[in-house]
């Protein structure tokens, strides 16, 4: 429904969690990412590893540019005249510059896109604390920001997914593509916070839609990039596990769907195509991944369509299944933490 408050949205605020361009700027990032939680020095230094195998330049800066890019084509093709800005949470462009920015231009009220499509505390909720910190630090200059809802059922990226599933199926042997396994990836977090949200649910339902599109009823749902002390239970099975019983069981094929990432970012090159890859070599295992949704054009149409929505130039609200769209304004306790420590790992 159209936007009840007189003052326009004059900008998009495209919102992401950050990452490193350079090898130097690995480990300021990662302790950007670490500050405030009990994360052992040594742990950084491992995942700091990661970063450079890839030259320690973290992929989600370019694939950010990249949605910009699409996005703001895509907008100027409507007569939408709304120009994007782009804020991390941990690496520049850091949310507090981009909003002194827009105070300078003159944005006086922004819709803020989160690079997810599921609700959590990490993936929606702490982003709008981060958003609120630099609102408190930037004072009167600083703009309004509204969010766009959560997308995971929306028709637009049900179908980007469901391509990118079907193309990867395509890669599959012809011989052993009927049997082959389908395992929906996504990044684990703490059942306590798993306890405060619709993260597991949403989950479960976008991977149903976009099975039914497929027409694959043999499905699971496996999680991936876990952080945390090995003492705190978080959501499972973990991908590698699954492998392991799906090899013993005979499965010969597996299809791996990162469908909780909207784009190739280094949790998905790492934990997917390189140690995921690494254990179904040693499983005897062929293992094809599917791409993530990224400029999909049907996924930059979508988020023009949601940015519509909130405007008031487009009255309908798509969104498949049983539970209808999500919410525009969270609710005081939506998607809490549910503990002190949180992390979403490596981007």
């Amino acid at each position: 429904m159209p936007d009840a408050d007189p003052q326009p949205f004059d900008a998009v605020l495209l919102v992401s969690f950050g990452g490193p361009e350079r090898p130097e700027d690995v480990l300021p990032f990662l302790e950007n990412v670490a500050r405030g939680k009990p994360i052992p020095r040594q742990r950084l230094l491992e995942v700091a590893e990661h970063y450079h195998q890839f030259g320690g330049k973290s992929p989600i800066n370019d694939q950010n540019r990249a949605l910009i890019g699409a996005l703001e084509a895509e907008l100027a093709s409507h007569g939408l005249n709304l120009p994007i800005y782009w804020g991390n949470r941990n690496w520049r462009p850091l949310l507090t510059d981009a909003l002194a920015q827009m105070g300078a231009d003159g944005v006086r009220r922004a819709l803020a896109l989160f690079t997810s499509a599921f609700s959590s505390y990490s993936s929606c909720r702490q982003y709008l604390e981060n958003i609120a910190a630099a609102q408190a630090e930037l004072g009167p200059t600083a703009p309004r920001v509204d969010k766009l809802r959560a997308f995971y059922n929306h028709p637009g990226f049900i179908a980007a997914m469901t391509q990118c599933v079907r193309e990867a199926f395509g890669r599959v042997p012809a011989d052993g593509r009927a049997a082959a396994r389908l395992l929906y990836t996504a990044h684990s977090i703490p059942l306590a916070m798993a306890a405060n949200c619709r993260y597991e649910a949403q989950l479960l339902e976008a991977c149903r839609l976009v099975s039914q599109g497929l027409d694959r009823p043999a499905w699971d749902l496996v999680y991936q990039s876990r952080s945390g002390p090995p003492t705190q239970p978080w959501l499972e099975p973990d991908v590698a596990d699954r492998l392991r019983e799906l090899a013993a069981a005979g499965v010969r094929d597996v299809v791996l769907a990162p469908i909780g990432f909207v784009s190739d970012h280094l949790e998905v090159h790492y934990d997917l195509d390189t140690e995921a890859r690494r254990l179904c070599g040693e499983l005897g295992v062929h293992m094809v991944r599917a791409a993530t949704v990224g400029t999909h054009p049907r996924v930059i149409a979508m988020y023009r369509e949601l940015i519509q929505e909130r405007i008031g130039l487009h009255a309908e609200r798509p969104a498949l299944g049983p539970f209808g769209p999500s919410h525009d304004v969270c609710a005081a306790d939506c998607c809490l933490s549910g503990r002190r420590y949180t992390s979403r790992g490596r981007k």
